[in-house]
């Protein structure tokens, strides 16, 4: 089912895009629900929001493997990075995301290098999702962080043990 000139870098890329991808459903999902434990809905909607996004790109990124005539297969999810608080989730939610830029630019660069316009393009649309979801969750950290933020609204709630 593999096409004969299918690019083995573009293949390995893809792969851990779609298991990164999973893992930060993954991610959200489980902050969401958190977060909706410490009464904070607005917070849940909107990592339930980024959940549903980042399932967007594993769609997509199925769709280009299954193109490219392989079978697609996340070789590994990582471990769900929780915190205790709203802004300490955030701070490792941008650390995640950044990962993800870095793989974009990769990707893209070794599109480039090799010529394979479809594909530079296909990961040039994700890293610049990627950037700006990276960008909103700085605005969004640094607004929780300003005087009269909500940063500290979490801060007595009972929390599960992790």
């Amino acid at each position: 089912m593999l096409y004969a000139n299918a690019d083995q870098r573009v293949l390995g890329y893809l792969g851990r895009a779609l298991s990164l991808e999973l893992s930060a459903v993954q991610l959200y999902s489980t902050q969401a629900r958190l977060v909706a434990t410490w009464g904070l809905t607005e917070a849940a909607e909107r990592l339930s929001s980024e959940a549903t996004e980042e399932m967007g790109h594993v769609d997509r990124i199925i769709g280009r493997m299954l193109a490219l005539g392989v079978a697609p297969n996340a070789s590994q999810l990582r471990p769900v990075q929780l915190g205790r608080s709203l802004p300490e989730l955030l701070r490792h939610d941008h650390a995640f995301e950044n990962e993800l830029v870095k793989l974009y630019e990769d990707a893209t660069r070794h599109c480039a290098r090799a010529g394979d316009h479809d594909n530079r393009l296909f990961f040039e649309t994700l890293l610049g999702e990627e950037k700006a979801h990276s960008h909103e969750l700085v605005q969004w950290l640094e607004q929780l962080e300003r005087p009269g933020g909500t940063a500290t609204s979490t801060q007595n709630m009972p929390r599960a043990t992790f």
